[in-house]
């Protein structure tokens, strides 16, 4: 019979003594860091492994060879001045619109053109940079990876010991202790990030700087959506980088001996950013107003007044006045018998509802159905609606309305399904991308008179300043570069 007590403690003895054979002091940091079980070879392993789906996830990296270069360049200096300069780094910007920077162990990093976008000047995109490099100079993948493995084994023991109940509860405790230990993580990657600009003779303060940038595009997106913009400073700006803007503050005065560079390089950035795609990548559609019109698949819709458009590789969302909701999809492979079939059969399969009807919608045809459904914020009608296209395709709308709202919202939810269509070669070819395009400031150039050729469908003078870091009330200064949006 296995005693207990003896297997736990000679288990937890194991355990300690792997850690302390696993400690050693990084060289990025100084500090004593316990990697012992994921080591640098492994990292690059992983980070190799995992680079495609990063590609998958974000779009694909963005086709333009001048951008490419140029990011790689900065990447490569900024490694070449780490701890770990002899890695084979590779630097990555995704086609994506969202503004987002991460990096893979082993030496993967990216930024999104969506981020590259907001930046202003070479030295915002490397403090981004730098911020990442030291993520992975610091090993922060294999801290967290033996941390979890040793924080599993004795959960393991002790569940052993004690019985599930308790092995549950010291899962929970080990998980908190290293998503809290995130934090230090992120505020070593901000001063190793500062080491990083410095070696590399930028100008530190342009880590604030974007920051300042991305809080009020943050803010910005909360009016999109419909929230208080204060909101966002009760919560992250990223989900894995808190309470940024006072973290690096703190970053910096804690390298209060490291001294700042001189290179901003903002014409440099600008004249590589002009012509850069803005938004929505053709391939994945473009919202224009209340419409959505994908050139590439050809078929358009229009949403109700009230309801507004956003777009992502997988779904378009549209939100409307409380809590309604349009979904629009296409499902993942074709279906050769009725709509009728597909919904009950296929879609809403194991799902009660209610009388199937079909119909037809410009010619094809189609089926739509109804429930009721109950969510955390109330009792809602859910429509589910799918329209076949020609044996390839299947476009799918979902519906969903507060059950006293539904009458009144029915009439227009009714004319968006009736409103998809197909369109020609010729109408597809007349929408066109939105790019950024940098021009300076002339003498009888205003805010306003730049504001008119934003190409975007809302908030386009706040859009404007935030592009170009101008405060709600700041003028524009002549001869400088700023970006515009236009098709």
């Amino acid at each position: 019979m296995l005693d207990h007590r003896k297997f736990i403690r000679n288990f937890l003895i194991a355990l300690a003594m792997s850690s302390l054979t696993g400690c050693s002091v990084n060289p990025a940091t100084g500090d004593q860091s316990f990697t012992g079980l994921m080591s640098l070879n492994d990292e690059i392993r992983i980070g190799r492994k995992e680079h495609g789906k990063i590609l998958k996830s974000f779009g694909g990296r963005y086709d333009d060879d001048i951008i490419a270069n140029y990011v790689n360049n900065i990447g490569h200096r900024l490694a070449a001045k780490s701890e770990l300069p002899n890695i084979k780094w590779t630097f990555t910007v995704l086609n994506s619109p969202i503004i987002n920077a991460l990096a893979l162990p082993g030496g993967f990093v990216y930024v999104t053109r969506g981020l590259m976008a907001l930046a202003s000047n070479e030295a915002e995109l490397a403090g981004v940079l730098a911020h990442e490099i030291g993520h992975v100079t610091a090993r922060h993948t294999a801290q967290r990876y033996s941390s979890s493995m040793l924080a599993g084994g004795i959960s393991m023991a002790a569940s052993i010991f004690l019985g599930s109940a308790a092995g549950d509860l010291a899962n929970f405790a080990s998980k908190a202790a290293i998503q809290s230990y995130s934090r230090k993580q992120e505020f070593e990657a901000d001063t190793l990030g500062v080491r990083y600009l410095s070696r590399g003779n930028y100008n530190i303060n342009s880590m604030v700087s974007f920051l300042n940038k991305l809080r009020a595009h943050s803010q910005l997106e909360a009016k999109r959506h419909k929230k208080d913009p204060a909101s966002i400073d009760r919560g992250d700006m990223f989900a894995t980088h808190p309470r940024t803007i006072d973290r690096v503050e703190r970053a910096i005065a804690n390298t209060r001996h490291t001294k700042s560079g001189l290179r901003t390089g903002t014409v440099d950035y600008l004249q590589r950013l002009h012509n850069m795609l803005y938004g929505d990548d053709p391939k994945d559609g473009f919202i224009k107003g209340r419409s959505f019109i994908h050139p590439e698949m050809r078929f358009r819709f229009e949403v109700p007044k009230g309801f507004q458009l956003f777009n992502n590789p997988r779904s378009v969302i549209g939100k409307g006045p409380k809590d309604a909701l349009i979904q629009f999809d296409t499902a993942k492979r074709p279906y050769n018998k009725s709509m009728a079939d597909y919904i009950v059969k296929i879609w809403a399969l194991n799902t009660d509802i209610g009388k199937v009807d079909r119909i037809y919608v410009n010619g094809m045809p189609g089926a739509t159905t109804k429930t009721r459904v109950r969510q955390k914020n109330g009792i809602f009608d859910l429509r589910l609606t799918a329209i076949k296209h020609n044996n390839s395709r299947i476009y799918r709308f979902i519906f969903l309305t507060r059950i006293n709202q539904t009458q009144q919202l029915d009439l227009g939810l009714r004319q968006t399904t009736y409103s998809l269509k197909n369109i020609s070669l010729a109408e597809a070819q007349k929408v066109r991308a939105t790019r950024i395009y940098v021009k300076p400031v002339g003498a009888k150039d205003s805010v306003q008179s730049f504001v008119e050729f934003m190409n975007i469908n809302d908030f386009r003078e706040e859009t404007f300043r935030v592009l170009n870091g101008l405060k709600p009330s700041e003028n524009l200064r002549q001869g400088k570069l700023i970006k515009v949006i236009s098709e």
